[in-house]
């Protein structure tokens, strides 16, 4: 049995236009398969440990750790951070660091005393109070961390995938604060990578390009299940070049400007030959060269990557002096 259960379950979540599957995917194998994410959750800031000189030191003990991620699952090998702390604020009010480790299961040798122990498995983490008996057997402890994984793709259209560089995820809370806003798990998250949550459900935002296309769904991640959701976008890839005949060279030191059906600018840029990803919907595209302005209406459809074409046309040019 794998850190990640054995048992599939398969959904479709529509809200947000998001089609996600909990894989039965064993989660050492999942984690070789996909790219990792190497981050913890965040801890607080730590100062070094070291008791009062002058002192005689108490016989430490062995304490053996184990973490899993459901109760009924086998112990986790790879992939925790375990820091151990002590119950005590220092001078400066923060919690010493005592000790750590990283891996699988920790062993460490601890004074008699209390403790914060606190395991971290990607995002997910749990923190346990752990006292040391002066004498007698240290029992061993365990920390279920209730976590599993998910790991996030997007398509446009009804199937054409979304290209890696062109994507990125927000992870948030699905509570929201009192001045509206969720609260942020994890941001610029790359697509088909491996993010570990603690069990709950998540709201995840994608970005398809940095114009206007992007979409949101809430994702439930299940312990010790690996959750693959896919999003579906409604945009398409767009290319501009103003030509003086179809099918032309690109004529440079060119401004573009994209604006909506109701005359909203949402992109501008200056290129002689450019491209940006927008959501599906009618524009106009304002081509400026040379004192000339010339525009075409165009039409973008989820899915279909077009290039569009502004032909230099002197009817249609209209003169910069003319707009001011």
């Amino acid at each position: 049995m794998s850190a990640y259960s054995k048992a599939g379950l398969v959904m479709a979540l529509v809200a947000g236009s998001v089609l996600a599957a909990v894989q039965p995917v064993l989660s050492q194998d999942a984690f070789k398969t996909f790219r990792q994410l190497d981050s913890t959750a965040k801890m607080p800031k730590l100062n070094a440990f070291s008791p009062a000189l002058g002192t005689a030191s108490p016989v430490a003990r062995d304490v053996k750790i184990q973490a899993k991620l459901t109760p009924d699952g086998p112990p986790m090998k790879t992939g925790l951070s375990w820091r151990v702390f002590s119950p005590d604020p220092g001078p400066d009010g923060k919690l010493p660091l005592v000790a750590s480790a990283e891996g699988g299961d920790a062993n460490f040798q601890l004074a008699p005393g209390s403790y914060f122990v606190n395991v971290a498995f990607g995002r997910a983490g749990v923190t346990k109070r752990l006292n040391v008996p002066a004498s007698g057997d240290v029992p061993a402890e365990l920390l279920v961390l209730d976590a599993g994984g998910i790991v996030l793709s997007a398509v446009a259209g009804e199937d054409h995938r979304v290209p890696a560089a062109k994507l990125k995820f927000s992870i948030y809370s699905t509570e929201v604060r009192e001045d509206g806003e969720r609260p942020l798990v994890m941001a610029d998250v790359k697509p088909n990578t491996i993010v570990r949550l603690n069990a709950g459900s998540y709201h995840i935002v994608s970005e398809y390009g940095d114009v206007n296309a992007s979409v949101r769904a809430d994702v439930q991640v299940e312990a010790g299940k690996l959750t693959e959701a896919t999003l579906q976008h409604h945009a398409a890839q767009v290319s501009f070049k103003l030509v003086s005949q179809l099918g032309g060279e690109a004529v440079a030191d060119t401004a573009w400007s994209v604006l909506t059906a109701g005359g909203d600018v949402v992109a501008e840029s200056v290129s002689a030959f450019t491209s940006m990803v927008l959501t599906e919907g009618d524009y106009t595209v304002v081509a400026r060269n040379k004192e000339k302005i010339y525009q075409k209406d165009f039409n973008v459809e989820s899915g279909k990557d077009v290039d569009v074409e502004v032909l230099m046309k002197e009817q249609q040019a209209i003169s910069v002096n003319d707009t001011e």
